[in-house]
């Protein structure tokens, strides 16, 4: 069974770099055609993708957070981490990490709030 699991601070100061990380188990994040993803929902809004690391570490990022962002990882953890930077309040969000394997989103962690505020 594949658990995510993610982890961060869940209040962050405006234009501060904000860091979560995603833990999996069950899986190894190397797992041919595993894609690991970051997804976030502002209050009010849908679904937002933001970033994903194939299992060959090739890295793919949303045009819209592509200056912001990047996806690092350990795979002796067995983690992916994602790094937001100069946040803004409209960064509040949910933010999911998820594996999608064939273009469909099969598993996902519970979700962490993160709040952008001073």
């Amino acid at each position: 069974q594949v658990q995510l699991q993610e982890s961060g601070p869940g209040l962050v100061k405006p234009s501060e770099t904000l860091s979560l990380t995603c833990i999996i188990s069950g899986e190894s994040i190397s797992t041919t055609g595993a894609y690991w993803s970051w997804i976030r929902q502002s209050p009010g809004k849908g679904l937002e993708w933001i970033a994903h690391r194939s299992y060959s570490g090739a890295t793919y990022y949303s045009p819209s957070l592509k200056s912001r962002t990047s996806i690092s990882w350990d795979t002796s953890k067995n983690q992916v981490t994602l790094e937001l930077s100069s946040v803004i309040p409209e960064d509040t969000a949910v933010y999911f990490c998820a594996k999608k394997t064939d273009s469909v989103y099969d598993y996902w962690g519970q979700g962490i709030q993160v709040t952008v505020s001073s």
